[in-house]
């Protein structure tokens, strides 16, 4: 059985989780690019949304990435490692919350992933944990963000990036995703928790602290240092 590394939230203030393997394996309902084990954060506000702003645009067309929580907060080391991978260059893309945006988008991903890794995940970081036994990757983010090198030692919680909206992405959020193998296309996914965190079950007006585990599906995170500082 594969060893499950834990690792801390790679960001501050509140995120939703979406596609998280508490709910099921594949998470992403596909076993590809490492992604078996893969968690989605998306930002939100204090009110849990992920977006202030919702008008026509929100029911009819694509919106702006600027217009979301997430867009352009920091992304950070979510363990020591060293810097394997890094990739720029990539647009961030319109959002899509609408119906009619976002069928001939989805209608478009098997293209994207004959394009290869980098239309899949956008500009992303990969860490090499220590020992090499895994690899830890951080995708969609904001292009033109990236603020380390490949080679460079990285200490939990150094900032890396900007949650942005770049490559298989309706809106911005930040995909994480451990792997066996610095090469996604033959990778296999590897089991993830994280340590110290808040999370606001959905359906739950309280929360519950947590020293780890894997956060449910559609429940609300921060970490817990944020809260005891």
């Amino acid at each position: 059985m594969v060893e499950t590394v834990t690792l801390a939230l790679p960001f501050r203030d509140r995120w939703l989780v979406q596609n998280s393997p508490a709910r099921r394996v594949p998470s992403h309902g596909v076993d590809l690019l490492g992604e078996r084990y893969a968690i989605d954060f998306v930002g939100v506000d204090e009110r849990h949304r992920t977006a202030a702003v919702r008008d026509w645009r929100t029911l009819v067309a694509t919106e702006p990435p600027e217009r979301f929580v997430a867009f352009g907060r920091p992304i950070l080391a979510p363990a020591d490692g060293v810097v394997a991978q890094v990739h720029d260059g990539e647009d961030d893309h319109a959002a899509r919350r609408s119906q009619p945006a976002l069928v001939p988008y989805a209608l478009g991903a098997a293209g994207r992933l004959r394009e290869g890794v980098h239309a899949v995940a956008g500009n992303h970081v990969t860490i090499a944990l220590p020992g090499a036994r895994a690899y830890v990757s951080l995708v969609h983010l904001r292009c033109g963000s990236l603020r380390v090198w490949v080679g460079e030692q990285v200490r939990t919680g150094q900032p890396l990036a900007e949650c942005g909206n770049s490559g298989n992405s309706t809106q911005p959020h930040v995909h994480v995703q451990v792997a066996d193998n610095l090469d996604l296309t033959v990778a296999q996914g590897v089991p993830v928790a994280f340590r110290d965190f808040r999370e606001w079950l959905r359906g739950r007006g309280e929360p519950l602290d947590r020293a780890t585990g894997l956060p449910g599906e559609r429940s609300v995170v921060e970490p817990l240092m944020l809260t005891e500082s």
